[in-house]
């Protein structure tokens, strides 16, 4: 199905300039399938990685990419110059709650730290009514299978409830991916401000 009217989609990834070929095509195959499909990629404007891989494919596909980067990393150059729009904002803070403000859904790739940070607090606020939109986590080759076992340790020790698991999809293509992320999902409980 091609999207009639404009649907956002955040994808966290890696901007490591050292990341693993096939992380890279399936960042690249992301973004060409979010073109494809009528959807903006939503990003954190950075240009090497897995970020930049996605945002170049969608953009040599068509489609449209919105960054969102904070000002510090604009002032150390981290951004990508040909994006669709560039929002520039203060803080980390203010770029995740705005990349999730303005999104149907959002695609977790591999990534490091920040992705890990990114994805967590996104299950978190599904978790506590703050994001309507649909999350996924697209298992690039197993990627996440430790982090995926992490949250079902965590209920088998009663940290976690089995309901929470469901709070996310897991993907195993980029297809796949882009379709769980499209899917219908409940109407936004919490809109940022900005």
């Amino acid at each position: 199905m091609i999207m009639n009217e404009t649907t956002y989609i955040t994808v966290y990834c890696g901007s490591s300039a050292t990341s693993p070929d096939k992380y890279l095509a399936a960042a690249a195959v992301t973004g060409r399938e979010l073109a494809r499909r009528g959807a903006t990629l939503v990003t954190g404007a950075g240009r090497t990685g897995l970020m930049g891989a996605a945002a170049d494919a969608a953009l040599a596909s068509g489609g449209a990419v919105t960054g969102i980067i904070p000002e510090f990393m604009v002032r150390r150059g981290w951004n990508h110059a040909g994006l669709t729009e560039l929002r520039v904002v203060e803080s980390m803070h203010e770029r995740k709650a705005m990349m999730a403000g303005i999104s149907h859904g959002v695609i977790a790739l591999p990534g490091g730290i920040g992705t890990f940070d990114e994805l967590t607090e996104i299950i978190t606020w599904r978790q506590l009514g703050l994001f309507a939109g649909n999350v996924v986590i697209y298992n690039v080759d197993g990627y996440y299978d430790p982090y995926i076992s992490l949250l079902r340790h965590a209920c088998r020790e009663h940290f976690l409830k089995d309901e929470h698991l469901a709070l996310f999809t897991v993907a195993e293509s980029a297809a796949d991916a882009v379709e769980a992320a499209l899917a219908p999902c409940s109407p936004a409980v919490f809109t940022p401000k900005f």
